[in-house]
């Protein structure tokens, strides 16, 4: 079985794929990245698109609401210097900023405005062109078939199934009844995705019959949770992923070091004796020097009293 890094907005940026790579992730998807900002040239979207050596097979994610942003978002992926495996389209955030712009999960409504997509996408890159979506908008509605169907009329190359409903957002229960049945009509291989945390549930998952298995939150905390799943010795402990990763993050833009510290790196200890107490130096960071005087070969060997 194959697993899966998946999108995350604010977590999946460069040095985490790098770090879920090294722990076994066998593809990696950028943030999603929005076709509208890259239509009219934003910046500080573009930087989404940034690599550190070493990611291994890597999966641009994009969302958007026409054909032609998300065609001009396809040539200039396409034109990006990486070798992208895929080029998907989110059908399934179900975050109002992205539905209010008739984007992510809103499209779930109409499969034809996802072909159209989908179409549009294809007919402006050589890359293979995938999709990421739910099983409808509520469990009244379930247009998961539809929308397959129009996923494979526009030459779709696969398709992810996030297999709840976007009236459940990231919570309740997982229909993988009725992802199995998506497996069995599909042409395409299909991806399975939701509430997969440890080996019960990715084995629950993968007995649907999917492709490959997608995993999100429950990488933030432990990136080697791929390697675990496949029976591979994870040969880090938490307080070596947490020197790793920002030692990726100093690599790629240091000026994001002390973000990152207070938004991501404190999850490697969550759980831990004195967790709070450290979380709370972590936030009391300021700068990149705090940060270098702080950080010994340990993380935990701070300078100033125990921390755990």
């Amino acid at each position: 079985m194959k697993y899966v890094l998946a999108p995350l907005a604010g977590f999946t940026d460069a040095p985490f794929r790098r770090l879920c790579r090294d722990g076994g992730a066998d593809l990696a998807y950028t943030e999603m990245v929005s076709a509208a900002a890259i239509a009219h040239g934003h910046a500080a979207t573009r930087q989404l698109l940034e690599t550190l050596p070493g990611e291994g097979p890597l999966a641009c994610q994009i969302f958007g609401a026409t054909e032609s942003d998300v065609a001009c978002a396809a040539r200039f992926v396409s034109s990006w210097p990486v070798p992208w495996a895929a080029l998907d389209l989110n059908a399934g955030c179900p975050m109002q900023k992205v539905t209010r712009a008739g984007a992510g999960a809103k499209l779930v409504e109409d499969p034809e405005k996802i072909h159209r997509l989908l179409a549009a996408m294809a007919e402006n890159t050589a890359l293979p062109v995938t999709l990421k979506t739910r099983l409808g908008p509520h469990p009244r509605q379930t247009n998961i078939f539809e929308i397959l169907d129009a996923a494979e009329r526009a030459g779709a190359a696969g398709i992810t199934v996030h297999a709840r409903y976007t009236s459940q957002l990231h919570g309740g229960e997982t229909h993988l009844d009725t992802l199995a049945e998506v497996v069995r009509r599909a042409k395409i291989p299909v991806t399975g995705n939701g509430s997969v945390k440890d080996a019960a549930s990715a084995a629950a998952m993968a007995a649907t019959g999917v492709s490959a298995v997608m995993i999100g939150r429950a990488a933030l905390a432990n990136p080697y949770i791929f390697a675990a799943l496949k029976g591979a010795p994870v040969r880090r402990t938490p307080d070596e992923m947490f020197r790793a990763h920002l030692d990726y993050i100093l690599d790629y833009r240091p000026e994001l070091a002390v973000l990152k510290l207070r938004t991501h790196l404190f999850r490697y200890f969550s759980g831990r004796p004195g967790a709070a107490a450290l979380r709370a130096r972590l936030n009391g960071v300021k700068s990149l020097a705090e940060l270098a005087a702080w950080t010994g070969p340990n993380p935990l060997d701070a300078p100033t009293g125990d921390v755990i």
